[in-house]
């Protein structure tokens, strides 16, 4: 294919500290990446753009349109900044986006010249999470796009023979998307299973008890975040509905969500009733549903109870949900967490003959991601199941204790992995201290877990501590 030449505005990203990162984590780094990867690049498409090229921790997209380059920009620094309130702030990835608007060459499916190059030069003058447009790209799209910006003054960018005007992009990450932002925000869903918490309904029939019912949501959406395998949308998003009619597959789709979870609060005198119910978003299928009522005596103490008993009852709900989700997808069409998943339902009923079932799709899902700490998890679980009710082989207590040994060590913030990785250590290995040691950590992770407290009081009465 012949040469050409054409204007198009050029997006340039790349991730803030990205070797610091890969220095202190290379495996957690590329796999991070690769989960946010999944989640940006098909909403260049959304707003009319192309990928060219994601070498290393960059992507470089070409738009014909400039207004649609920058919007794009925006939904993808507003949707890492979604996905971060998830993640412990060290770990945090951050892009830093340049859009450039310039005379590009196409030679068949690669693009060349100074217009590309000018984009990843402005990408390193914008600040982690900011966007740096050029004075061509602030030209164009100043009074058709609703966002303010600082004038940087002229540049002078490495191997760019001429200063360039650039502009930082002023922009909240946590405002309200416009609708066709959100509509493409909303094609991309996190690569592991996500809710929304939506504001409470105020039932009392008084504004003044707003606060307890939001206060509550508050504290579940703090709760659900604990759980390592569920992806929680910050209360910043969840919270534009306040006051609103929903209807839930339109916020799935704009808030990128599989999940989910409603209620009301009615307070009369020192009584409370509270309704909650977890809808999957895409379906309208009910996943869980439940009404508690309570005596009001200490206001603290009952948000602390209505949460606890909320997160641990939602939690077993939403994990049958996306088992049942993963039985309808094709058979090679599925990453470790599906593995995993596929495995659950042999895992569970703890007999000889279905954890044999369950280990091939468990090792499978660890060869794909080896620090899976969930699949060593359960993968210690089986063997457990084998070495005490299928023989006592001396194979199966190396594998639980092996697997149970990677399930902490790669848990640390996994409340469920934790509570596997002790069970058979307490069991099979019959190391007493290093189980405890890890139910307590799993119920440091996540207070309610039910498991940790299940698993924890086998291995307790196992050992005969009846003070425990």
């Amino acid at each position: 294919m012949a040469e050409a030449r054409k204007l198009a505005a050029i997006l340039a990203a790349d991730i803030a500290g990205y070797s610091a990162l890969m220095g202190a984590d290379e495996a957690r780094t590329v796999r991070d990446l690769k989960g946010h990867q999944a989640v940006v690049l098909p909403m260049v498409g959304e707003f009319g753009g192309r990928v060219i090229d994601t070498a290393g921790d960059g992507i470089l997209a070409e738009f014909p349109s400039v207004v649609n380059a920058v919007e794009c920009a925006v939904a993808i620094q507003q949707k890492i900044a979604e996905r971060n309130t998830a993640i412990e702030p060290e770990r945090r990835m951050q892009f830093r986006i340049g859009i450039n608007l310039g005379d590009v060459i196409y030679d068949g499916n690669r693009i060349f010249g100074d217009g590309i190059n000018v984009a990843a030069r402005l990408e390193n003058v914008s600040e982690p999470g900011g966007i740096c447009v050029s004075s061509k790209v602030h030209m164009e799209i100043h009074g058709k796009l609703k966002f303010d910006y600082d004038d940087l003054g002229d540049q002078q960018l490495k191997n760019i023979a001429q200063p360039v005007r650039a502009y930082r992009l002023v922009f909240e990450v946590d405002r309200p998307l416009s609708s066709a932002m959100a509509a493409a925000m909303g094609l991309a869903l996190p690569d592991k299973p996500s809710i929304a918490v939506l504001p409470f309904t105020n039932l009392s029939g008084d504004p003044e008890q707003d606060y307890f019912a939001d206060g509550i949501v508050e504290d579940i959406i703090t709760g659900l975040s604990r759980i390592k395998w569920l992806f929680v949308i910050a209360r910043n998003s969840s919270f534009t509905y306040k006051g609103k009619a929903v209807n839930v597959k339109q916020v799935g789709r704009e808030l990128g969500v599989r999940y989910i979870l409603e209620g009301s609060i009615r307070k009369a005198s020192n009584r409370v009733r509270v309704t909650g119910q977890v809808v999957e978003a895409e379906t309208g299928r009910h996943v869980w549903a439940e009404r508690y009522d309570r005596i009001l005596e200490d206001i603290f103490a009952l948000q602390d109870e209505l949460t606890t008993s909320v997160v641990a009852a939602i939690e077993p709900g939403l994990r049958q949900a996306e088992i049942e989700r993963v039985k309808r997808k094709r058979p090679d069409n599925l990453d470790a967490y599906d593995l995993l998943l596929r495995a659950l339902p042999d895992v569970y009923p703890a007999m000889p003959e279905r954890a044999r079932k369950a280990l091939p799709l468990l090792e499978a899902a660890i060869t794909a991601e080896p620090e899976y700490a969930a699949a060593h998890g359960f993968a210690a679980w089986c063997h457990e199941i084998l070495f005490v009710r299928g023989g006592a082989n001396e194979e199966n207590r190396l594998g639980a204790a092996r697997h149970a040994h990677a399930a902490i060590a790669y848990g640390r913030d996994d409340a469920i992995a934790l509570s596997l990785g002790g069970f058979a250590l307490g069991l099979v290995a019959h190391d007493r201290e290093a189980a405890r040691q890890a139910f307590d950590a799993a119920l440091t992770v996540s207070p309610s877990c039910a498991l940790a407290h299940l698993l924890g009081s086998i291995v307790t009465a196992a050992a005969g501590d009846a003070s425990r």
